[in-house]
């Protein structure tokens, strides 16, 4: 008897303790399974930082690599250096050019300024000058008059010369006469074609005037070409010394000094280490407990006893669909697979978060990291 009691007891004793064993378990899945809810947390996270790829932006060849592989530089701390003198050289000409062409639209405009003072004395002269040739063709008339008078009356002397009704004092008297009207016709004439040469003159120098002023506004158009030659070669020669934008880490270092730097040729990397994410993927149900400014905590697999904090700074709101359920995504109609997966796993969004007092001897880009949002 008292065995079967002491087996009985045991039995109820066993029994309680399995149901306080599965009632604690249950216990517990409620409480992991309240705290994921509320906080949720993700062992997908990978530590990140922006990075750039340092490609010179002129050719030539390296003088100078002021950097190592690995190193972290300040921010306009020299990165590398590439042969400047080409560059020193090209500037020269286009600034020499650029002089050059300075000088000449100096010298046309003072052409300009002598020719339009010549005109402007010219104008102030030029209805004296049209006087001038009107009483120059007047005097040309009266001379040619007294020409033509003189003229015909030697004519009609000289064959009354030989029957002696005229004597040759007055035959004389009438050549003398005739010669000295055909010179005074022919200083009236000469008179006549100087006023007209300097009024002739004076209209040239208007068209030389316009003439000037049309040969002078391409030169002054070429001034926006020769600048901008002059500050691409001031660019280029810039660029042949590359300073660091940020503070930063350089990897991933491919090329030595003596070497020949191509344009948009990548030498190395430099990432920026002024901030750091973790950026954690999290089940698509998670996301509606997940908004940016919430706090949270990183822990880096480097070091997994410290923590790091850390504020949400957005939510993915993509990622590429997987060609399983929908098919892919081509032209024409979606290719949509006819198959069944029973098992259907929940899609993963990134969420990143910043991290606010990194350590920068654990902070590395693609670094494992584990991500709890703690909320507000």
């Amino acid at each position: 008897m008292d065995g079967d009691n002491k087996t009985g007891r045991r039995q109820r004793v066993g029994r309680w303790l399995s149901v306080g064993i599965v009632a604690t378990a249950v216990l517990l899945g409620l409480v992991v399974l309240y705290h994921e809810n509320l906080y949720p947390r993700t062992e997908d996270a990978e530590v990140f930082a922006n990075f750039i790829g340092i490609a010179p932006q002129v050719d030539g060849p390296l003088v100078r690599i002021n950097v190592k592989d690995n190193q972290s530089v300040k921010k306009g701390e020299l990165l590398y250096e590439i042969d400047q003198r080409p560059y020193e050289y090209a500037l020269e000409d286009a600034l020499s050019e650029q002089a050059a062409l300075e000088g000449q639209i100096v010298d046309e405009r003072r052409k300009i300024a002598a020719l339009v003072s010549a005109v402007s004395v010219a104008q102030a002269n030029i209805h004296g000058m049209e006087a001038d040739i009107v009483n120059a063709e007047r005097g040309v008339d009266r001379a040619r008059a007294e020409w033509t008078y003189a003229s015909n009356n030697l004519d009609r002397l000289e064959p009354l010369l030989p029957k002696q009704f005229v004597t040759l004092d007055q035959v004389d008297k009438a050549r003398s006469s005739e010669r000295a009207q055909a010179e005074a016709l022919r200083q009236a004439e000469s008179r006549l074609q100087s006023a007209k040469a300097a009024l002739s003159s004076a209209v040239a120098h208007h068209e030389e005037v316009r003439h000037a002023v049309t040969t002078l506004e391409p030169l002054i158009n070429q001034r926006g070409a020769k600048a901008a030659a002059v500050k691409k070669a001031r660019y280029n020669l810039n660029n042949c010394r590359v300073s660091a934008p940020f503070d930063a880490l350089v990897t991933n270092l491919t090329i030595s000094e003596g070497a020949y730097a191509h344009i948009g040729q990548q030498m190395f990397t430099i990432i920026d280490a002024r901030t750091w994410w973790a950026i954690g993927n999290f089940r698509e149900g998670q996301l509606n407990r997940i908004r940016p400014g919430m706090k949270a905590d990183i822990h880096v697999m480097s070091k997994p006893n410290q923590r790091f904090a850390g504020v949400v700074d957005s939510v993915g709101y993509g990622v590429m669909p997987d060609p399983d359920v929908i098919g892919r995504l081509d032209t024409g109609l979606p290719n949509v697979q006819r198959t069944l997966n029973w098992v259907h796993l929940a899609s993963r969004y990134p969420v990143r978060v910043r991290v606010e007092n990194p350590a920068p001897e654990l902070f590395r880009v693609g670094a494992s990291a584990v991500v709890t949002i703690r909320g507000f």
